[in-house]
Order: C-alpha cells, then sequence, then structure tokens
C-alpha cells in the first residue's frame, strides 16, 4: 500500500533530516514509529502527507508516486489519510458534533450522511454523549478523542497518530491506544509516531526504529525482521 524506496530528504546543504529509507506498510497494518526527537518521524510523515518532496527516492501510495500527482490531485489524495496532530486543532468556537461534522462539510457531503455518520464516529471514541459541549469544556484525554472522531469520519485508508499520547495522563493513553486498535481493526491502516515505550509495549505490533534520519530496526512483535 505504501512504499519508500530509497527516501532521502535534506534540509539546507548538510542537514540530512531522511537518509536512504526503504519501508513498506502493507493494507490494514498497524506499524508504530519511535525515535527520539529528530529522528526523522516527523518528516516521514510529512513526506506522506506529500507537503514535502524527497530529494531522492520515491513514495507510492497504491502504486502511484504520490510526488508526481498534478497539484489539482494532491487535495484528494490527502482525503484519503487522516491526520491526528499533537496540538489537536479544533475549533473551540465549535461543538463536539460540529467539529467532527465539519470535517464532512469540508469535502462536500450531505446533511443526511452527517447526521448518519458523525453519531456513530462519537460513539466509537465514547464521546457520544458530550456532543453539545465546546473543546474548552473537554479534558486533555477527551480533546484527543475528539480529533480521533474528526480525523477517521471522512473514512480514510490510512490513520496517521503523530505523538497522540503525548500529553496525556496513563489512564487517557490507555483510552487512546484502545480507540486507535478499534480504528485498525476496522480495516484503516494506522501509523503512528510516539517515544512512549509504555504505547509501544502494548500494543505488540510492528515497530520501526529511527535513528538520525534512518531506519536502524524493523520488527514485528520483538521478531526482527532485518
Amino acid at each position: 500500500m505504501i512504499t519508500f524506496e530509497h527516501v532521502s530528504k535534506t534540509y539546507h546543504s548538510d542537514n540530512v533530516s531522511i537518509h536512504d529509507v526503504d519501508l513498506t506498510i502493507k493494507k490494514g497494518e498497524f506499524i508504530t514509529i519511535v525515535g527520539h526527537s529528530g529522528a526523522g518521524k516527523t518528516s516521514l510523515i510529512k513526506l506522506l502527507l506529500a507537503e514535502q518532496k524527497p530529494n531522492e527516492g520515491t513514495v507510492l501510495f497504491d502504486g502511484v508516486d504520490i510526488h508526481r500527482l498534478r497539484k489539482s490531485d494532491v487535495p484528494h489524495y490527502r482525503q484519503r489519510i487522516g491526520v491526528i496532530f499533537q496540538d489537536y486543532k479544533l475549533l473551540n468556537g465549535r461543538t463536539v458534533y460540529e467539529n467532527v461534522a465539519f470535517a464532512m462539510e469540508m469535502i462536500g457531503k450531505s446533511n443526511e450522511d452527517i447526521e448518519h455518520d458523525v453519531p456513530n464516529a462519537l460513539e466509537l471514541v465514547g464521546l457520544e454523549d458530550k456532543k453539545d459541549r465546546f473543546p474548552t469544556e473537554l479534558s486533555g484525554g477527551e480533546q484527543q478523542r475528539l480529533a480521533i472522531a474528526r480525523a477517521i469520519i471522512n473514512q480514510p485508508d490510512v490513520l496517521i497518530a503523530d505523538e497522540p499520547t503525548d500529553s496525556l495522563d496513563p489512564e487517557n493513553v490507555k483510552a487512546v491506544v484502545q480507540i486507535l486498535k478499534k480504528i485498525n481493526e476496522l480495516g484503516t491502516t494506522v501509523i503512528l509516531a510516539t517515544h512512549n515505550k509504555d504505547v509501544v509495549h502494548d500494543l505488540n505490533k510492528r515497530v520501526i526504529v529511527m535513528e538520525k534520519g534512518t531506519i536502524i530496526k524493523d520488527q514485528s512483535n520483538d521478531t526482527k525482521q532485518h
């Protein structure tokens, strides 16, 4: 589904962020990308979102080189990828329900679809009873769950979660991880970037370890793959 072929990305003349990365992610897989700050996790995500272009190599999504897409086709491509941001990016002037509905309105979904899908998404993340609250009335964990509901409402093929548990307490961390696992079980490919070792351990999924822009380990359920 997703393939990085000898991908390198250099910032300025000597600051290499990604170096000769080879990575294949299969449809329906759940992978965790770990590494210290500056290891290259965020750069990998930006390349996948076609926000940046590699200096060398190719990024393929379903066999298509995403960096050769026409500019007009990039928004449609990005609709296939849901993103959970570190700072949530919620709309504080809109209710929980309206935050999720807005993501559907942006791509022209009908009111009928919105009325059907939004309650289901809120139920999935356990916020159905908070639909009329505003983001500022929610706890940090609830805000993160709202961000997840908004990211999945248009049924993306891939969900990217960039440090989604970074500012949460252990109880909320577990709740978010369980939701991500449930989303994956429903068929969505999940890519989780984190430095939380407890999250990695609890998931027991394939782990990609990055260091200084390269993949130094790729292991599945503690079995090294290379």
